[in-house]
């Protein structure tokens, strides 16, 4: 019978001790009603609950655990109950809040069409439409539920979860065991939320299981009779799977396995463990299984301290099937690429640390068997060229700039020859500018300290004459100048070859000081004056005796550059209705003394100079330190730019640049014939010009020419455009035309096309494109398709490449990749070789 009524509205004249058992007992519905249902699941956790009684906190794990998880309460917070009627039941010692019951305790609310608490059986029964929410969103439905006091014990019948980042779980029924165990039977999880014009679809994805059972003390989740389903079919199954739960940042276990097939290693796959052996160091193991080679071991060793983070990777394989490896040379016989031998492996290790917050340090560092290693088990990028092995020291301020570092070169094509990369120790570099003036103007000043050595010398022919013959296409690159072929005249061999890098040791130390000030007159025009001073000193030991490149032997080497000039604009500014134009003349003249100890000083790190708009007004147009622009030179040109009311702007440059007095630097050229065929050789240069054209934000059109000083003919054309047609469609374009340059080893003209592209079909589906057409061999050596869908819980991306490569046994490699996102599973992928073609197919 009932011994109490009170109406809704009129709680607070209830018993004291209601009010006390009733905050008590919507605690422990709050607490206790998220510990039957899985609270996460992630790459490498899965779910979560406490074990402890309502009186027990814990920190609150991210994503769904939050609200579902024992949770920090406020024991100074209020409770307000809410309901249709409140009995209190002394015959049956119980407390019930019936019709419409909401409790709201410390941010959460529980509803319920009714809520029983038995004071003699410590338990407590929510029946009918209950529906918890947590302070961070959570959201727990179910048709009822029954748990004991301390929940050790209970049951929720028609489970329902729902996160606030997109986590959804249902079971027909969850179970509490033994204090601290949860079993959910027939449960599904899935972040992908549910189609708003049928709500019965199934979801893009999601995982079932027979029973998920999470071990709190054991913090780990069980499947069993676990299934994966797309579109509500089936797509994998495993009996039995276990993983981490989410209050588990870092935990031992397996991760997604990732697949490959290629020609040479068969099919195969990489199935990771992942072994935590403190917060702050682990361990992957990432053995490759492949049907070809067999087995190959792979383990990374992190270790994350406090002012930074090393690591250290091995990989190793004895190879079952090395004739895999044999290709076909161009006389038709079969020839050993370098991935013939029996054992390959490579060791690698990354690190960086901070001194303070300007100043870091670190190193990078590879050892392998072979050049092709990396690529041919998919340990590295496939467009990668070379590793560098390095320490380096780098330090960062206001107005200065320090970065020191000894470099290793390993190439990773089978053109490369080792022995013709330089080893630095080590490259300095410190760059600073002064923050007060000097006499009115600018002062800043560079140091470069470069010390190598080489084992071979590296030498390209200049013409297709003379580069070797190769019975095999892995023995060497095909401009390598064959001394054979060109004879032991001195004269002939510095005609018919160059040198790239020289036999033995090179140590200099430059320093250039740059002073400048800028004067505007009354009308308008622009001067400023500068003072440049570049010295350096060299010691060479080259190991070879004199040759027509470079002098043998010991030598030390001292030259200083001293340079005035002047430079001149005069802008004249036009606005008119529809924007502003600028027609600005600029000159400069440079006064020096010619360069000396040409062909004496190493060239290393000025064989790069293209002569465009970019350098026309550069004091020195040579990339690096061992070269200087030397005698009298007088730089010219016209720029004219305009700018739109609505945007728009236009910018072109003409301009040529003169040898006025003294030796003409880039007509003397040094071991790498740097500043041949450059445009530069002659007292009046090539043309240089540049045009750029921005109607809109949306689209840009930039040409850059290089024009013959006799007869107007194109030695250098670049143009390139990019347009975003629409918020869906994205294009690029770029041509390129470079006329033959024999004397830098470059035989023939070069002429090409790439084109690039994106379109998004809609917010989910996205297609890209890339093809490059070489014009002069009329056919396509690069493209790449792909098509991608994603949405809130689901990625998949298609792509196609094929590339001509000088790794291993191919020119050009067809390779498909697949990879599949699951939101908060993980990434899996797969790529296959679909197809090559040898060299000698050609």
């Amino acid at each position: 019978m009932k011994v109490g009524n009170v109406i809704a509205g009129q709680a607070d004249s209830a018993i004291p001790r209601l009010r006390s058992r009733l905050r008590r007992s919507a605690c422990a519905l709050i607490i206790g009603a998220g510990s039957v249902a899985l609270v996460a699941f992630g790459p490498a956790s899965l779910a979560y609950a406490q074990t402890n009684t309502a009186q027990t906190t814990a920190s609150q794990p991210a994503g769904l655990a939050g609200g579902l998880v024992t949770r920090q309460t406020d024991p100074d917070a209020k409770m307000l109950v809410t309901a249709d009627e409140l009995v209190y039941d002394n015959t049956r010692n119980e407390v019930i809040a019936e019709g419409n019951v909401q409790i709201y305790y410390d941010g959460a609310v529980l509803e319920a069409r009714k809520v029983v608490y038995d004071r003699n059986a410590n338990r407590l029964r929510a029946e009918g439409g209950v529906r918890l929410k947590d302070k961070d969103g959570t959201v727990i439905a179910a048709d009822n539920l029954d748990l004991s006091q301390d929940f050790s014990n209970g049951f929720v019948n028609s489970l329902r979860i729902d996160s606030p980042d997109d986590m959804h779980f249902v079971a027909a029924r969850a179970d509490r065991e033994n204090g601290d165990t949860t079993v959910l039977t027939s449960g599904a999880y899935t972040p992908c939320e549910p189609c708003k014009e049928n709500p019965q679809k199934p979801p893009m994805w999601q995982v079932k299981a027979a029973k998920i059972i999470h071990k709190e003390k054991e913090q780990m989740i069980y499947f069993e009779d676990a299934r994966l389903e797309f579109l509500g079919v089936p797509f994998a199954w495993v009996p039995y799977l276990e993983a981490p739960d989410p209050t588990v940042k870092r935990k031992s276990g397996f991760l997604i396995p990732q697949f490959v097939n290629t020609t040479e290693i068969g099919f195969g796959a990489t199935i990771p463990y992942f072994w935590n052996i403190a917060p702050n160091m682990d361990v992957t193991f990432s053995p490759l299984i492949v049907s070809k080679q067999g087995v190959m071991l792979d383990a990374e060793f992190r270790h994350r301290l406090e002012t930074g983070s090393y690591s250290i990777r091995a990989a190793g394989i004895d190879q079952l099937d090395k004739d895999a490896f044999l290709g076909t040379g161009l006389d038709g016989l079969p020839q050993a690429e370098p991935g013939y031998r029996d054992q390959r492996g490579v060791i690698e290790t990354h690190g960086r640390f901070n001194i303070n917050k300007n100043w870091y340090w670190g190193w990078d560092g590879w050892l392998m068997s072979d050049e092709t290693f990396l690529q041919d088990y998919n340990l590295i990028n496939a467009t990668t060229r070379e590793v560098t092995s390095q320490l380096y020291l780098v330090g960062q301020g206001d107005r200065s700039y320090f970065d020191a570092r000894a470099m290793y070169f390993t190439g990773l094509t089978s053109y490369d020859i080792q022995g013709q990369q330089p080893i630095v120790h080590p490259v300095l570099d410190y760059s600073k500018t002064l923050g007060d003036s000097v006499f009115g103007g600018q002062l800043s000043y560079d140091i470069n300290f470069t010390s190598l050595t080489r084992d071979e010398i590296d030498l390209r022919a200049t013409s297709a004459a003379y580069a070797p013959t190769f019975p095999s296409l892995y023995d060497g690159p095909t401009n390598q100048c064959d001394l054979d072929k060109v004879g032991t005249n001195p004269i002939e061999q510095r005609q018919d070859c160059l040198m790239r890098g020289m036999v033995g040791s090179y140590t200099r130390l430059s320093g250039v000081v740059d002073w400048r000030r800028t004067f505007i007159d009354t009308a308008g025009q622009t001067w400023t004056p500068f003072f440049n001073m570049q010295l350096d000193v060299a010691s060479v030991q080259a190991q070879t005796e004199d040759s027509p490149w470079l002098p043998g032997g010991d030598n030390q080497l001292i030259r200083a550059m001293p340079a005035v000039g002047l430079e001149y604009r005069y802008p004249f500014i036009a606005v008119q209705s529809w924007g502003t134009q600028t027609i600005e003349p600029i000159a400069q003249v440079i006064i020096r003394p010619d360069e000396t100890d040409i062909g004496q000083f190493p060239n290393e790190d000025a064989q790069s100079l293209i002569f465009d708009d970019t350098n026309l007004f550069e004091i020195s147009k040579y990339s690096g330190y061992d070269r200087v622009e030397g005698g009298g030179r007088a730089n010219v040109g016209i720029q004219y730019s305009a700018n739109f009311n609505d945007g728009g702007q236009i910018n072109a440059l003409f301009g040529q640049s003169y040898q006025i007095f003294g030796t003409n630097s880039y007509a003397n050229y040094d071991m790498a014939n740097t500043g041949a065929e450059s445009g530069l050789e002659d007292d009046a240069s090539d043309y240089v010009a540049r045009l750029y054209y921005q109607p809109t934000d949306r689209f840009s059109l930039i040409n850059r020419f290089r024009f013959d000083n006799d007869d107007w003919s194109v030695e250098r054309y670049e143009v390139e455009g990019r347009a975003t047609v629409n918020k869906h469609l994205t294009v690029s374009a770029l041509y390129g035309l470079y006329t033959a340059q024999p004397l830098l080893g470059y035989y023939e003209e070069r002429e090409g096309i790439l084109g690039t592209g994106t379109l998004k079909l809609n917010e989910n589906w996205n297609l890209r494109a890339a093809a490059r057409y070489n014009l002069n061999l009329d056919e396509i050596d690069y493209t790449l398709f792909g098509i991608s869908y994603i949405d809130e819980c689901f990625g998949i991306a298609l792509s196609y490449r094929s590339d001509y490569t000088e790794s291993g046994n191919r020119e050009r490699v067809d390779t498909v990749l697949v990879t599949f996102t699951l939101k908060t599973l993980g990434e899996a992928g797969f790529s296959t070789q679909v197809g090559s073609s040898s060299s000698d197919d050609d």
